[in-house]
């Protein structure tokens, strides 16, 4: 007889959330390297794994929508996201309204000129292609790089043509300070 509670053909509830664990890491691996619908059955296998009211309930959740928008499958993506702004985890709610605001926000049109086409190359022969290639370098002429100019100093001038005139500029300077000291000395003393 087992001490358990749990019934004897289900998993633990810790090998479950082991489980979702590993569905969850899969999924966004999945996700990741733009395989949506994988990441999309991942997600909903972790999903079934779990309370959905918990805070790894509500991870699990944001990243399936994601994936159910990325899979092209946006009302899936707005029903389970409009769950998710009254999930009882703040930040699942706070997630999940973020979330909602960009799946709902008008989808903007785009004018062909904003647009830059880029052009299929898969039908290229070989020989095509190895002229892409090489034509690219062939023609190009290697660049030498500009001499540096050697540093030289500037000539002196010629001391004829200094204005050496006394302007008496000095004189009036020395009178200002000698005249700011003696105030100076002058209020110090009384």
């Amino acid at each position: 007889m087992s001490s358990s509670t749990e019934p004897p053909n289900q998993p633990s509830t810790a090998d479950s959330r082991e489980q979702a664990r590993q569905y969850l890491q899969a999924g966004k691996l999945a996700f990741e390297r733009g395989d949506y619908r994988q990441s999309v059955q991942q997600l909903e296998q972790a999903k079934a794994l779990v309370n959905p009211a918990t805070r790894f309930g509500g991870e699990i959740q944001i990243w399936l929508v994601t994936a159910y928008e990325a899979a092209g499958e946006q009302s899936q993506a707005l029903d389970l996201c409009r769950l998710l702004v009254r999930h009882a985890d703040y930040q699942t709610r706070k997630q999940g309204k973020r979330l909602l605001y960009i799946l709902e926000a008008p989808k903007l049109k785009m004018r062909p000129e904003w647009l830059t086409e880029i052009p299929d190359l898969s039908n290229l022969s070989e020989n095509d292609q190895a002229g892409i290639a090489t034509s690219r370098y062939t023609n190009a002429k290697p660049r030498r790089p500009a001499e540096p100019k050697p540093f030289t100093l500037p000539e002196p001038p010629d001391p004829n043509l200094v204005n050496t005139r006394d302007n008496q500029f000095v004189w009036v300077a020395l009178g200002l300070v000698a005249l700011i000291l003696s105030g100076l000395f002058w209020l110090s003393q009384t």
